[in-house]
């Protein structure tokens, strides 16, 4: 259960009036303490309550009283154990002497989550011997004056690991091949021994005692040989001493379902497709727009696809698939990226094909609203071929369960050829990295770096147990070796796999300096030394702030607003919000924003509220939206529909600024991705339900035009373009290929209507869902979905026609952006109209003014600064096959534009 900020504040206030009586009753000075006396538990090693933070310094949640003694306990042997009140076991004892006022200013700033707790010494002999100590295990001890044990807990180890062995960051990890020979090399500092198990035969490993480093040079012959590393250590999770056998961290290649590491080396002429290491890149965009693609979805359902190829990496060098000609078509027109959701490693889905379950089900055979479709996909849903892939096992492999043949190298290949096939279609790569969490930690068998390094590579609470609050086992890239693999496998897909850019799950769960750390490496590449051009490498990813590191509780985190002015983008929520209406978790999913239809085509639902209250909301949510379209600046200055001249930071987004950005590109401007409903799902649940088909297309198309024509980088979601559904499901992680098809045949239809969405995630909309599946007017047909696709495409070459919608910096938003109606009598509730002056900039155009009709009704908007001006529909628009979009005119006798109802119009200016 999470607290809320009032009731946590309420609580504090309390205990300070009760703190403040108590002493002034006394009249006894009170310094306050590093933490509470009722701190204190029944001693447990297997806990972890204390903090060894640097070779000097342990912190530890208790209040060192007169008499007590404390020890750093060790144990070679890993048997500590409390028995009949007493420590027991092969243990060695370090006097910690408490030290007054705490940890140091420099401690608690860097790490702020101990600021409270108290602190202890160690003398400089025992600090000397930290190396030592930390390869068994290590129990934090206070003894009364007599002696009697009070307390033990076992002790958190990163701070001290990175402090003695902080020179391995500078170390080669995993396999490195030098004139064809090969060295193996594993940081494993706490390891008693580390041996190399190949072919079944173990081969005994070097210890590098400054960086805890354990590592094994090879022979040639060695190349495309399985190995796995057997680690001896102390395994917490266990309570003693165990010899793990564990695939590498930095593996490189795997054999199927990742059971053991294979030694390759990525130079290797074999594994190289034609045309390799150096693939024709499409030209760098002023700005990327990019498309986001699963990579199973893209084929699995495309019968022009050989069926073997399905789902595979190699589908995307088949020329001429519908699938291919589709993202062909889509460069053309605009797009310059696919974002490819995580083809690294990944736990969830059996790698073979053989070992792959299918439903066994007639899906297409039930009802339109029916849970069986639902119940039949569930039955298999953890065994079957699909998942989204969040859940990492090995960081710098590429998936197998995608790969023809996944007991080999053919993956590394076939990923390759994948990049290189879209790179042939215009399209760059990026791909989806999930460093934030693993799929396991512990002594489970999936888990690897928690095997290697027990205790290290995963954020731990204050009690020692791993935070999952990302869903998983958080990793704490904070720590020195975690950000280094977080920046060493960054750099193996960029050099070796020539990915373009990368998408950073929950990236606020990393500090912001290893984020920029990735930046100013992948900013050092030259296509000179390493065959890439780093610089042109993007950027981007998740900025939530929640769990256990939300408000900087550990580090300057990588957030939305953290991220101002690194020139990393984030996902901006606002515009998505606004536009879609509501959030992704309300209980009603009928509430309406400026695309789906608040106050200017109510839908039933009490969740909207009364007429003037929609209004109102509409004028905001309008505000929110001028924001996003500027890139979502926070020091943007406008009108507001209120009258007020306000900053992007002033406008409220559920408390937070909607601005909190410093440059136009480092918002990712989007309506629909692959969490939460898709779009065209949205809006089934929020338009009233009468609404035509028709009219739905055009609202799907003007919800993505703020994406598109905003000065951020767009993202749209595959599909999304042909009205793509899934059923209405939320959260289709795991809801295999039935729910999650993409179909580039429009006589396939768009999916809707496959049945009541998974019960798991779904299940209490079901009632709202059931009439809509069941309707036959919400299942579009070709001319629906091709008039969509048609729209889509024309927004994204009126965007590419113009530098004016990729402006470089926030002053030149400022200067050439405004919203000429915005405040004024003027302003329409459900109609923006965003105005860009072109002189100087577009050698074509001096002003492009696009207006954003959400309204059912022609509109009409008078822009005094285009009274007597040349000014007409976008030659592209005016070439439409939308006949209502050629409807919209121009009056440039008084500067009114005139807009049909639903429509986005562009206009330029001579």
């Amino acid at each position: 259960m999470v607290t809320s900020p009032a009731r946590r504040t309420s609580a504090t206030v309390l205990v300070t009036v009760l703190v403040t009586v108590l002493v002034a009753a006394l009249a006894v000075p009170v310094r306050p303490a590093p933490a509470r006396a009722a701190d204190h538990r029944a001693p447990d090693p297997t806990s972890a309550r204390a903090h060894w933070i640097d070779r000097a310094t342990l912190a530890w949640r208790t209040a060192p009283a007169p008499g007590h003694r404390f020890e750093l306990v060790h144990s070679p042997a890993g048997d500590l154990r409390v028995e009949r009140g007493e420590l027991v076991g092969d243990r060695h004892a370090l006097p910690l002497t408490p030290v007054l006022g705490g940890l140091t200013a420099a401690q608690r700033a860097r790490r702020p989550h101990l600021a409270a707790h108290a602190a202890f010494r160690l003398t400089p002999g025992d600090a000397a011997r930290a190396a030592s100590v930390l390869r068994g295990q290590v129990v934090a001890v206070e003894r009364a004056a007599d002696g009697t044990l009070l307390d033990a807990t076992g002790v958190q180890i990163p701070g001290v690991l990175d402090d003695v062995y902080g020179a391995a960051a500078r170390a080669e990890l995993g396999p490195v091949w030098r004139r064809g020979t090969p060295t193996l090399a594993v940081w494993a500092p706490t390891a008693r021994d580390v041996a190399l198990d190949l072919d079944g035969r173990r081969i005994a490993m070097r210890r590098d005692d400054a960086t805890g480093v354990w590592s094994v040079t090879g022979r040639p012959g060695w190349k495309g040989r399985p190995y796995t590393y057997a680690v001896t250590v102390f395994a917490p999770a266990a309570g003693r001493i165990v010899t793990n056998v564990v695939t590498d961290p930095y593996s490189l290649g795997l054999t199927a379902d990742s059971r053991r590491s294979l030694l390759l080396d990525l130079a290797d002429p074999a594994l190289a497709p034609p045309g390799w290491p150096a693939p024709r890149k499409p030209r760098p965009a002023r700005r990327a727009a990019v498309y986001e693609l699963h990579v199973r979805d893209f084929s699995a359902s495309d019968r022009t696809v050989p069926e073997r190829l399905r789902g595979t990496y190699a589908a995307f060098t088949r020329r001429g698939t519908a699938g291919t000609r589709a993202l062909a078509r889509l460069s053309r027109d605009g797009f310059t990226h696919v974002h490819l959701l995580p083809a690294f490693d990944f736990a969830s889905a059996p790698e073979r094909r053989a070992d792959q379950r299918a439903p066994a089900c007639d899906l297409a055979a039930f009802p339109a609203d029916s849970d069986a479709q639902q119940r039949c996909v569930a039955a298999t849903r953890d065994a079957d071929a699909f998942n989204w892939g969040y859940d990492p096992l090995h960081y710098t492999v590429p998936e197998g369960s995608y790969a023809t043949d996944p007991d080999g190298p053919a993956r590394v290949r076939e990923f390759r050829s994948m990049v290189a096939g879209l790179n042939r279609t215009g399209l760059r790569v990026v791909m989806d990295v999930v460093y934030n969490h693993t799929f396991a930690a512990g002594q489970d068998p999936r888990s690897v770096l928690d095997r290697v390094v027990p205790g290290y590579y995963h954020r731990l609470d204050d009690n020692g147990a791993v935070t999952t609050s990302t869903c998983c086992a958080n990793t704490a890239p904070e720590h020195t070796m975690m950000d280094k693999l977080v920046v060493d496998s960054v750099l193996t897909w960029a050099r070796r796999y020539k990915v373009d850019g990368f998408r950073f799950d929950l990236m606020g769960h990393h500090p912001r300096a290893n984020i920029l750390r990735v930046r100013r490496a992948l900013d050092r590449l030259t296509v000179g030394r390493d065959g890439v051009d780093g610089r042109s490498v993007v950027l981007y990813g998740e900025g939530w702030d929640f769990g256990e590191v939300a408000g900087n509780a550990r580090f300057v985190q990588a957030t939305q607003a953290a991220m101002a002015g690194t020139g990393v983008a984030t996902f901006n929520d606002r515009l998505r919000d606004a536009v879609r209406g509501g959030g992704p978790f309300d209980a009603d999913p009928r509430v309406q924003g400026f695309g789906s239809g608040l106050w200017t085509a109510p839908n039933d639902s009490p969740a909207n509220g009364a007429e003037p209250a929609q209004r109102a909301r509409l004028l905001h949510l309008a505000d929110q939206i001028k924001v996003g379209l500027t890139g979502n600046l926070r020091d943007y200055r406008f009108t507001a529909s209120g009258g007020r001249a306000v900053t992007g930071a002033q406008i409220d987004y559920n408390g937070a600024p909607t601005g909190y950005t410093a440059a136009p590109g480092e918002a990712v401007t989007y309506v629909d991705a692959h969490d939460n409903e898709t779009l065209h799902d949205a809006l089934a649940y929020k338009l009233p339900p009468n609404t035509t088909m028709a009219d739905r297309t055009r609202m799907q198309a003007l919800s993505l035009s703020t994406a598109l024509l905003s000065q951020g980088m767009p993202l749209v979601h595959a599909g999304s373009e042909r009205l793509r559904s899934k059923s209405l499901d939320r959260n289709s992680y795991n809801s295999g290929d039935w729910f999650n098809r993409l179909h580039w045949d429009c006589r396939l239809g768009n999916a809707f209507g496959g049945g009541l969405p998974p019960a798991a995630d779904n299940q209490d909309k079901w009632p709202h869902a059931r009439p809509l599946l069941a309707d036959p007017r919400l299942r579009p047909g070709c001319a629906d979905i091709d008039a969509t696709r048609e729209g889509v495409g024309e927004l994204l070459r009126v965007r590419a026609s113009t530098p004016l919608f990729s402006l470089d910096d926030a002053d030149q938003v400022q200067r050439r952006l405004s919203f000429p109606l915005s405040g004024t009598p003027g302003e329409t509730p459900g109609v923006i109209t965003m105005r860009l002056d072109g002189r100087g900039l577009d050698p074509r155009w001096r002003s492009v003014t696009v207006v954003f009709n959400a309204t059912p009704h022609i509109q009409r908007q008078t822009v005094p600064a285009l009274a007597g001006a040349a000014t007409r529909l976008h030659p592209i628009q005016a070439a439409s096959t939308d006949p209502v979009v050629r409807t919209a005119s121009a009056d440039t006798a008084t500067g009114t534009l005139q807009v049909p109802g639903r429509t986005v119009a562009v206009f330029v200016q001579r």
